[in-house]
């Protein structure tokens, strides 16, 4: 699954330390991960990487390089050069474009994938971190880039998580079928599961029903666990479900969800494998994880 497991160590009790990232970045071993707006700065060798040796300009130009952790033993920074335009970051990393991970992910191993990923949600957190919510100072970077601290009323400002849910809802009986939605954003032969984010006071599975409430009409009974996904994009967690439906009644809210059906193994099989029909996820999604393991049991059964 694209940007979990990876495997990289954070660091959390020694990057508190100043004189440890300093030397980490000093490090000769030391490797940077620039980005520019959220963006990979690619060549057609792919996603540019700096060893510290070649990122002095870049460190130059860059905010506060944030500490994502150790390789091994080898120190990684993600550098934000959001403040030179497009065409300057370009031409200062010799590169050829800048392009989403997302973008790319089917030609990346799935370490580079979460990689990425983790620097783009940290650096997206400090740009729009820049001053506190409370008293409205300017907010100061520690902890190698994983805290920021008010500089007036000296609040602690930690990255955000933003977690969300995404269910595929299953109808008992035979043939088993699953609801999919045709959400208002999408392509109109692209059906998905059913995603929302969890409000305040909701548990997980109270977010589950609710949302298979609101935009497809549809009430769940049981509801389970099966997987979780990164989704830093920016600052998210995909906690993904399976649910069982209580009857076959559909209500799409035609605001979210324009349309919701139910398929059979046989249907949605049948979906994926036509290109001009399109799939009922992305490559990268959790989406995929739980339609594939639904099909696989389908098959088994």
């Amino acid at each position: 699954m694209f940007y979990s497991g990876l495997g990289l160590d954070r660091a959390a009790d020694r990057r508190v330390d100043p004189a440890f990232v300093a030397a980490a970045l000093a490090d000769p071993a030391c490797r940077i991960v620039p980005l520019w707006q959220d963006r990979c700065l690619v060549t057609d060798a792919g996603i540019c990487t700096l060893p510290i040796t070649a990122a002095e300009s870049v460190l130059q130009h860059a905010s506060e390089p944030v500490f994502l952790g150790l390789d091994g033993c080898t120190p990684v920074f993600a550098a934000d050069l959001s403040d030179l335009t497009e065409t300057a970051a370009v031409r200062l990393l010799h590169a050829d474009r800048v392009a989403d991970v997302r973008s790319l992910v089917s030609t990346l191993g799935e370490d580079e994938a979460s990689l990425i990923a983790y620097a783009r949600g940290m650096l997206h957190w400090h740009r729009n971190q820049q001053f506190c919510g409370r008293c409205g100072s300017r907010t100061v970077p520690g902890q190698g880039g994983h805290l920021r601290t008010c500089a007036g009323c000296h609040k602690l400002l930690f990255p955000r998580i933003e977690p969300a849910v995404i269910v595929l809802v299953e109808l008992p009986g035979t043939p088993r079928r699953c609801l999919l939605a045709r959400h208002a954003d999408a392509d109109p032969n692209r059906f998905s599961p059913l995603a929302g984010f969890v409000e305040i006071g909701e548990s997980l599975e109270d977010t589950v029903r609710r949302e298979v409430a609101e935009e497809a009409g549809a009430r769940v009974g049981p509801v389970h666990y099966q997987a979780s996904q990164a989704w830093p994009f920016p600052a998210g967690i995909m906690i993904g479900f399976r649910a069982e439906a209580v009857s076959d009644e559909l209500r799409p809210d035609r605001q979210e969800v324009l349309e919701a059906r139910w398929f059979t193994a046989a249907e949605l099989t049948a979906r994926i494998a036509d290109p001009e029909v399109g799939g009922p996820y992305r490559l990268d999604s959790i989406g995929r994880y739980l339609i594939e393991s639904w099909l696989a049991e389908a098959t088994i059964r």
